[in-house]
């Protein structure tokens, strides 16, 4: 499997880093990954509904020096 696409919404409060998330995953096959890096602890939030609402799914997430790193996979084409 290859590394996850990283996208970088550091910085950025909500609803900034799930658009920028959803906008990466447009047109994506089924087990693509992204790992979204976000500072705005809400994401922590955002992302799960997100994925439960394009039918994708979190696969983790870590938090270090307070950047939140989440993991997420495609379920399917639909994505956009």
């Amino acid at each position: 499997m290859s590394e996850p696409v990283v996208i970088d919404a550091r910085g950025h409060r909500c609803p900034v880093p799930s658009l920028r998330l959803r906008k990466a995953m447009e047109g994506a096959g089924a087990g693509a990954r992204w790992t979204l890096l976000a500072t705005d602890p809400m994401a922590r939030i955002d992302v799960p509904f997100l994925m439960q609402e394009i039918g994708g799914q979190v696969v983790g997430i870590e938090e270090s020096d307070g950047v939140l790193q989440i993991t997420v996979e495609s379920g399917d084409a639909r994505t956009g």
